[in-house]
């Protein structure tokens, strides 16, 4: 499964951000075997706590997440986790996020010098920050964003996309022509869970957050159909992807590779079991 500048991948299962941290605990679980790539958890340039709890809530088929990046930022990530990610065989993809432009420049050109990094995925849209730039809704600005990382990376940059903008394949010609090698998508939809016994949102802050799970999966593949039909670059499929038939849904649909994400909570095995069915009928081709 070739995505681009060198980045190949074994499979066509990845783990999806968020869902698996940095890889570490599925390591231990034995949860990585035949994975094809590893989408980290969203990096900073400076560690971030994250959102005050509450930061989850379950919703019919799916649920809200509202983390707002808690990580140990870019440094721990490239000298403290990367050493630990020599040897595996599913590749290690770093989620950047930022405020500015230049944060995503920063990120990346620091990764840029980490050898057991094997591609970067800009989260360019985030619904669950407060405060931030949110380049994915603008086509001008995602473009300007691809671009700036493209100039300061040799490696593999795949743009995460929202699924919230009017039309995600004009986004996704824009980062195309702004350099990236792969789009992913989708991100999570904004949504809300109401409680009336409080008579106000039951996540704090704006009461919004990232919706996924299996509840999305009809409008991730609406997306990716989108995305396949626009552009010559890969696509890989995101969306409530929940079983093997799932995965191969969004890869009859055209997605080159899909990732596994709200699933990874309930069925932790599920990415590895994937991989080996769609190996077993010939999908990692």
């Amino acid at each position: 499964m070739v995505i681009g500048r060198g980045l190949t991948l074994e499979s066509p299962v990845g783990a999806a951000s968020g869902t698996f941290g940095y890889g570490f605990e599925a390591e231990r679980m034995g949860n990585l075997a035949g994975l094809g790539a590893i989408f980290t958890k969203g990096t900073t340039i400076e560690p971030r706590p994250g959102n005050a709890p509450p930061r989850i809530a379950e919703v019919p088929a799916g649920m809200l997440n509202s983390i707002g990046l808690q990580n140990p930022g870019v440094e721990v990530v490239a000298t403290e986790y990367a050493p630990r990610w020599r040897g595996w065989a599913a590749k290690v993809i770093v989620n950047v996020a930022g405020s500015t432009i230049e944060d995503y420049v920063r990120v990346c050109r620091r990764l840029d010098r980490v050898p057991e990094v094997a591609g970067i995925e800009l989260n360019i849209s985030c619904p669950n920050i407060a405060h931030g730039l949110d380049l994915g809704v603008d086509p001008r600005a995602a473009a300007a964003c691809t671009r700036a990382v493209r100039a300061v990376t040799e490696k593999a940059v795949i743009v995460k996309l929202t699924p919230n903008v009017t039309d995600i394949a004009e986004i996704g010609r824009a980062v195309q022509d702004g350099g990236a090698d792969a789009v992913s998508a989708v991100n999570t939809y904004l949504g809300m869970k109401w409680s009336r016994a409080r008579g106000k949102p039951v996540l704090p802050g704006t009461g919004t957050a990232g919706l996924s799970g299996p509840a999305i999966k009809p409008l991730a593949m609406a997306a990716v159909a989108r995305l396949v039909a626009a552009l010559t670059i890969p696509v890989i499929g995101i969306g409530g992807i929940a079983s093997t038939d799932d995965a191969r849904d969004f890869l009859e649909l055209g997605a080159r590779a899909i990732q596994i994400g709200t699933a990874n909570f309930y069925l932790p095995g599920l990415a590895a079991s994937c991989a080996a069915e769609l190996r077993q009928d010939g999908g990692a081709a």
